[in-house]
């Protein structure tokens, strides 16, 4: 788009915008006059949640690359075909019998997966089943009068496909702790934390701890001292493979400086934890931790442990933007709806969903169901007609809104909540390289409720500068 016409479209924006009023703001002079963002794309929807009047449009029916706001679309989704109720569930159980005399266990411990994202996840701590986990696990061994297992510790993970990430993933992404993929037995966020000690600028850094402990990990440190005060180390490695390599720099002279990183096999840790716990507790294991499919007919059930209720991991996902919930929720569509749990299925269903309610889906290209593919893209048409459904005919309708950071909270701490006060702002924001989009519910001064979708792409220059004219444009359009 040239420069002026994008000039001029801003120009009508803002006459359409505040509803007629007179505009005192200049908050897009240096938006418009600068050459940086004439090769932009800008998409741009705002409709009335009532009358469904479209206030303002910009290439509201182009296909553009969403980041995190295609999270919408999936958790929407989630809301609707499992339930605001749903919740996931992993089972511990073991095969065989027990000697009631000298309590070994002529079987194996099996932990069958159902692909719950919040086992042991820090976003939960407070949910009582984590609070002690795995603790309450190796009790429930020990409570079944086991002292002595003969067999293995088998993880069935097989209700979703062996594949954890998306195709389209890409390579620096997919070693760090948001590029973490969906396992059917996932763990602690499938995340592990590396600490170095930093040294002078231009100096090698040095790794003293990793928590938790990952059997297998072999970790090439690249990683040096800078005067930049940012974390800008890139951990590197494909999944089922423990051998990473961290390049880049963390700020200087630090005693301690930590990064997350994305487990290479969640279920590995998670059974070395239960072996390490049981002989804590003087439980012999002979065996070893294998991956394997049990046979339910014959197992008899230790533990079931249910996650928090679907709602509850909507509101985190939203508000923490969590990459790996998200494409928990799009296996897991697949899951219920098929049988079988694969991102394709799932985000395939997802789209599908959408178009049974009456949404033009043509140019909606899903790849997964977080948004960190930059194969992804949706219209701001599309995903303004998904808010306007979700807030006027969907019976989760107060659960989805109350899943989006209001300014202050979540992804959305950069804009200020005094500019948009009795939470007149909800909304979800989006972000890569080049890609900056926000999308959510606004309430006037007036009481008038809008829907919106703004979304930028290939833009030159600072985020900052892009999210400082988006809160200056919800700032005005809520002055109505």
């Amino acid at each position: 788009m040239k420069l002026q016409t994008f000039s001029l479209l801003i120009t009508i924006f803002f006459s359409h915008l505040c509803f007629g009023q007179e505009i005192k703001s200049n908050c897009l002079n240096n938006f418009i006059n600068n050459p940086a963002y004439a090769n932009s794309e800008i998409g741009l929807l705002v409709v009335d949640l009532n009358t469904e009047e479209i206030i303002f449009e910009n290439n509201a029916h182009t296909s553009m690359v969403p980041g995190s706001i295609l999270k919408l679309p999936t958790s929407a989704a989630a809301l609707e075909i499992l339930g605001e109720h749903y919740r996931f569930k992993t089972e511990l159980a073991y095969s065989g019998d027990i000697n009631p005399e000298s309590g070994e266990l002529a079987g194996d411990l099996v932990i069958i997966g159902g692909g719950d994202p919040t086992l042991g996840s820090e976003y939960f701590n407070n949910y009582p089943p984590n609070s002690n986990f795995p603790d309450t696990w190796i009790d429930s061994v020990v409570a079944a009068g086991i002292s002595k297992v003969n067999g293995n510790i088998i993880l069935d993970g097989t209700i979703y496909e062996g594949q954890t990430v998306p195709n389209t993933w890409i390579w620096e992404d997919i070693g760090n702790y948001y590029g973490a993929g969906a396992s059917a037995i996932s763990v602690y966020d499938n995340m592990f934390r590396i600490t170095f000690m930093s040294a002078s600028a231009g100096e090698p850094t040095r790794i003293i701890s990793i928590n938790p402990e990952v059997n297998g990990l072999e970790l090439v440190n690249k990683v040096i001292s800078s005067n930049d005060n940012r974390d800008l180390a890139y951990v590197f490695g494909s999944p089922w493979v423990g051998k990473k390599i961290i390049r880049g720099t963390i700020p200087k002279n630090r005693r301690e400086f930590t990064i997350r990183a994305s487990m290479p096999e969640p279920g590995l840790v998670l059974g070395n934890d239960l072996i390490e716990g049981l002989r804590e507790k003087g439980v012999e294991i002979k065996g070893r931790v294998v991956k394997g499919k049990s046979n339910n007919k014959v197992l008899k059930l230790l533990l079931e442990q249910k996650s928090p209720r679907l709602s509850e991991i909507v509101k985190v996902m939203n508000h923490e933007s969590i990459n790996l919930f998200a494409e928990h929720l799009a296996k897991q569509i697949a899951y219920e709806k098929n049988g079988y749990g694969s991102t394709e299925t799932g985000v395939g269903l997802i789209k599908q969903f959408w178009a049974g309610k009456g949404i033009d889906t043509h140019g909606m290209f899903l790849e997964d169901g977080s948004g960190l593919s930059h194969f992804n893209a949706i219209t701001p048409r599309q995903v303004v007609d998904i808010l306007l459904f979700m807030k006027n005919s969907s019976s989760h309708s107060r659960v989805f809104e109350n899943s989006l950071p209001s300014p202050g909270e979540g992804t959305l701490y950069v804009f200020d909540p005094d500019n948009f006060p009795n939470g007149s702002l909800k909304c979800k924001s989006g972000s890569m390289t080049r890609v900056r989009c926000y999308a959510g519910y606004l309430t006037t001064d007036s009481g008038r409720e809008l829907a919106f979708s703004f979304m930028a792409n290939n833009f030159e220059g600072s985020h900052q500068n892009i999210i400082s004219i988006i809160e200056q444009v919800l700032i005005e359009l809520r002055k109505d």
